[in-house]
């Protein structure tokens, strides 16, 4: 008896391993095909246990990812799984910051989206509340200090935001969401490039305005029941 459940744990740790590369390959091409990175930019991670992260491989478009191209690492950054020829991004230091400061997290995706992008190059945070939707899920969107990227100065630039934030503008680089799993992580991004879309629209047309704070205290108060 104990022998089959040991058995049954392991299938169902493969087979959730083999949804999470599929849905980390589809989150990749949503990413390449919304002009949110180019080439092969940006990086995506999912959480499968306490120790074991899968990442997409440096060099690699995000839009033509395969499941066996994945490489599996343990929260030190130590490659435990990968096929010939691929290895983890060197800026999977980031995503590894947020698991192991943030172990309820599942999911982290760095990319370059280009309203959000523009917005971290100029070295401004997304601050101004001006749809409920945006409030409710994601509040004001701080700046991260700028970084070298692939150095623990980029990971450092986070932890001000650990517990408090799940999106955030990094300076003149681009912009880092997490979530509960990976596809939270993901929606996360879009909101962002949501919010970065919607100010640069408004300025365009000087209509740039808040919500009235007493609006902005009803929606913040909304966020538990929604689950944010």
């Amino acid at each position: 008896m104990e022998t089959k459940q040991t058995n049954d744990t392991k299938e169902t740790a493969a087979e959730r391993e083999r949804k999470l590369r599929l849905l980390i390959c589809d989150i990749g091409r949503n990413l390449f095909n919304k002009d949110f990175i180019a080439a092969n930019d940006g990086n995506i991670s999912a959480r499968l246990n306490e120790d074991e992260v899968l990442a997409t491989p440096t060099g690699v478009s995000k839009g033509y990812l395969e499941p066996h191209m994945l490489v599996k690492v343990n929260l030190n950054g130590d490659i435990l799984e990968a096929a010939d020829g691929y290895r983890p991004s060197t800026e999977v230091k980031m995503h590894l910051r947020v698991y192991r400061e943030l172990p309820e997290m599942g999911g982290v995706v760095h990319a370059h989206p280009p309203f959000a992008t523009a917005f971290a190059i100029k070295g401004e945070p997304l601050t101004k509340m001006m749809m409920p939707e945006s409030v409710i899920a994601m509040g004001d969107i701080p700046l991260a200090a700028y970084g070298t990227p692939s150095t623990e100065e980029v990971p450092d630039s986070l932890v001000p935001f650990f517990g408090k934030k799940s999106a955030v503008l990094l300076e003149s680089h681009g912009a880092i969401t997490w979530g509960k799993d990976v596809m939270a992580a993901y929606m996360n991004m879009e909101r962002l490039e949501y919010t970065a879309k919607l100010s640069f629209l408004t300025r365009l047309i000087d209509g740039e305005r808040e919500l009235p704070p007493k609006r902005i205290e009803e929606l913040m108060a909304l966020r538990s029941f929604y689950g944010m």
